[in-house]
């Protein structure tokens, strides 16, 4: 279970002041994973109102993982539903597919989602998206999981400035695993287009080994908003597990102020 956990990192985020989003990179959710790690995993989600999990695979139990955490989510007290992609158009190796989960009494999924088809040559692993109704307020989660630093995946991210303008009609917002950080020049035309993220100056990948009592090693997830369409309550908040029970690490600029 260490060694499951050790790679575990998820983000949360409050929009709308009432819908608690959380993303996570699961690290190759499917068979591989025990009835007793999914059962941990549901102990997370189950605060939660809409989930974006990254690297759920492509192969072997990746759907079926899905639909038991969905399962137990069910025997937690609240209704959930959940939809899983399609392989992504990466190669062989590197495909992966995303999911969401949900909560039905908070939120309404609309429509059915879909993979980036526009920019899927470009973009690896490309994106995922879902929307949802808060109370008849609509918004389009892109689910993403980035290709490696060493792949340098600001090669792929330099599309996403695109991507407000080919769906100017939807209130996006950009989360996952972009193994970049927020302060480089990739993010400068979605930032001069008015989105904010979630995370500055916070590591949120883990490493390998500890050292020094220091486990976090880059900036890489966040979430991307525009912010003059949500606010988004308790930023930089980032939760990593090294072992069980959980070590909450606060960021050192955590607050509970609105951003606005």
């Amino acid at each position: 279970m260490r060694k499951l956990l050790l790679f575990f990192i998820f983000f949360t985020s409050t929009f709308f002041a009432q819908v608690k989003l959380l993303s996570w990179n699961v690290e190759n959710l499917g068979s591989s994973k025990s009835p007793s790690d999914l059962l941990y995993i549901v102990s997370i989600l189950k605060d939660y109102d809409v989930v974006a999990l990254q690297e759920v695979v492509a192969g072997d139990g990746g759907v079926q993982a899905v639909a038991k955490l969905a399962d137990e989510l069910n025997r937690k007290g609240s209704k959930w539903d959940y939809v899983v992609s399609d392989p992504t158009s990466s190669s062989a190796y590197k495909t992966e597919r995303y999911a969401f989960l949900w909560k039905t009494s908070k939120v309404k999924k609309v429509g059915e989602a879909w993979l980036e088809k526009k920019y899927h040559l470009e973009i690896d692993r490309e994106p995922y998206y879902c929307t949802f109704d808060f109370k008849g307020k609509q918004f389009t989660i892109a689910n993403f999981h980035a290709i490696t630093k060493s792949k340098q995946p600001e090669t792929e991210i330099k599309y996403f400035k695109f991507l407000p303008e080919q769906y100017p009609k939807l209130n996006l917002l950009f989360v996952g695993d972009f193994n970049c950080p927020q302060s480089h020049t990739v993010f400068n035309p979605l930032k001069k287009m008015g989105y904010d993220c979630v995370f500055v100056s916070q590591k949120t990948s883990l490493k390998k080994e500890c050292s020094n009592e220091e486990c976090l090693a880059s900036e890489f997830d966040n979430i991307w908003y525009n912010s003059s369409k949500l606010t988004v309550r308790n930023p930089n908040r980032v939760f990593h597990f090294f072992s069980n029970p959980f070590i909450y690490i606060p960021s050192p600029n955590s607050q509970n102020s609105l951003i606005t």
